[in-house]
């Protein structure tokens, strides 16, 4: 289910010639899901990969007055079965050396993982539960990414990103362990 979801969706980017025209780029990769960044008490509590896959469109005009960010759709399925999401956003691309862009983001997400604790607190239950299981506490999520892309050729390139799913005691409240991800995409850029 999970696949054809993350399936669909791409192919939704080459279906119509007219979208299509607006589509910036098309980025598709493979992700180590739920690294250790900066607390590593919750890192590797899942299956280790992701692959991920973005569609960018074109700043519309009515960005300009925010510096024209880059609306973006993107999905993120786990191959272990673990928590996979799907995110809407804004990206920056900010060009900084020939052929060379930090692009910084930021969206909203949902996805399919864990909320909390199935098991009474200080059961064993509880205990061997939280240790296979990344409880992120709401369905909806703020998705933060950093990129660095590097012009391979005026239509392709490779992409470092780095991506931090958390819901910030905003979009919810108890747990929020979050998630953070690290990989390298393929950029097949339209104009």
């Amino acid at each position: 289910m999970k696949f054809a979801l993350f399936a669909a969706a791409m192919a939704a980017a080459f279906a119509a010639p007219a979208a299509v025209a607006q589509v910036d780029s098309v980025r598709l990769g493979v992700m180590a899901h739920n690294i250790c960044v900066t607390d590593c008490k919750n890192a590797n509590k899942e299956s280790p990969v992701n692959i991920d896959g973005e569609v960018r469109f074109a700043s519309p005009d009515w960005l300009k007055v925010i510096w024209s960010p880059h609306p973006y759709a993107m999905a993120s399925v786990n191959t272990g079965g673990d928590t996979s999401f799907v995110a809407v956003g804004l990206e920056y691309d900010w060009q900084f050396a020939r052929g060379w862009h930090f692009e910084p983001g930021f969206g909203y997400a949902l996805h399919d993982g864990k909320l909390n604790n199935k098991y009474a607190n200080g059961t064993p239950e509880a205990a061997a539960y939280f240790e296979d299981h990344v409880l992120l506490g709401s369905r909806d999520l703020f998705r933060t990414n950093l990129s660095l892309t590097w012009d391979v050729t005026e239509r392709w390139g490779v992409q470092a990103l780095y991506e931090h799913l958390s819901h910030g005691q905003i979009l919810g409240h108890g747990r929020n362990q979050g998630l953070d991800e690290l990989g390298v995409r393929a950029v097949w850029k339209f104009n």
